[in-house]
């Protein structure tokens, strides 16, 4: 694996080293020596995965707040999407800026994304599917959100949302106080 850090510290951008022969490819995904090298969670507690039928489909921003925050890496298995993370960090010297890349089944590139960080995606494709490993289990209680078009970030979409749940779109402005 290739770790790229992101203009957001503590954020890697993960690309597969991959193995090539007449078969096809093998790659590592995980491996918790590596994850460690980079000061990373190595250990996974729980494999989330999402589906989006429709193009335009946004789910996000969302993040979990402490002792339940966790670390996700996500991967694109099926379709493209455009994965967009927000830092949190009130003590960072990169709070309130955000960072984005697509993901695709094709380009197999991952994106790590740490604890304090808001995530969320659109699709780019029909049937995108979409695959987390957490480092932390869900917990409705500690669960949180920032209103994917909150101008306090302004988070540019490549593309109109078309399908965004209540909760999502109804998210409040981004207020530290009430937020973290």
């Amino acid at each position: 694996m290739r770790f790229v850090e992101t203009p957001l510290s503590g954020a890697f951008v993960i690309d597969l080293e991959k193995r090539e022969d007449e078969r096809g490819f093998f790659a590592r995904v995980f491996c918790r020596d590596e994850f460690e090298g980079h000061d990373l969670p190595q250990t996974i507690v729980q494999i989330n995965n999402s589906l989006a039928v429709e193009k335009g489909t946004l789910r996000g921003m969302h993040y979990q707040l402490a002792p339940h925050a966790e670390t996700k890496l996500v991967r694109c298995i099926r379709g493209a999407l455009y994965d967009v993370i927000v830092d949190l960090r009130k003590d960072s010297e990169t709070f309130g800026k955000h960072f984005a890349i697509e993901l695709t089944s094709e380009n197999r590139t991952m994106l790590c994304v740490p604890k304090g960080f808001a995530h969320g995606f659109i699709t780019l494709q029909e049937n995108t599917e979409a695959f987390y490993l957490t480092d932390e289990f869900y917990s409705p209680t500690h669960e949180r959100g920032i209103r994917f078009d909150d101008p306090a970030f302004g988070i540019e979409w490549p593309l109109e949302p078309v399908v965004v749940s209540d909760k999502d779109r109804d998210h409040a402005d981004f207020d530290p106080a009430t937020h973290l």
